[in-house]
């Protein structure tokens, strides 16, 4: 059980322009957008992606101060399931992509929301990697 209820607007309006950024930044280096915001029963991907012919699930983390948190390290264990059984849940609705070779990246965005400091972490973690 959660004691954090739903986002607030703010909150939800600062994660949507610091997924922008992340999209942005991604497709700056080439990756092409499959689908954002993608929800299954117990899971979120913030995007998916395409660089080449391997789908790249990745999760957006975005903080103002790095020196407070590292946004990458709010990658939990559960946080890493979830990301699991959506990416299953997606191939499942998608089977076109059930083939691809598949990817699990970290954004962790700093500072500013509308121009925060991007650090892509390419393969942040993978299938087996839940604890």
């Amino acid at each position: 059980m959660s004691l954090r209820g739903p986002p607030s607007a703010s909150t939800s309006a600062t994660g949507a322009r610091a997924e922008d950024a992340a999209l942005r930044f991604l497709v700056a280096r080439g990756l092409r957008l499959v689908a954002r915001n993608f929800r299954c029963g117990g899971g979120e991907i913030d995007l998916v992606m395409l660089e080449g012919q391997t789908l790249v699930v990745v999760e957006v983390r975005y903080r103002c101060n790095q020196r407070l948190v590292d946004p990458a390290l709010t990658v939990t264990a559960a946080k890493r399931r979830r990301l699991l059984h959506a990416a299953a849940s997606f191939l499942q609705r998608h089977p076109a992509h059930a083939a691809r070779a598949l990817r699990f990246d970290v954004m962790a965005l700093s500072g500013g929301p509308d121009a925060p400091a991007c650090r892509w972490i390419r393969r942040a973690f993978d299938g087996n990697d839940t604890s």
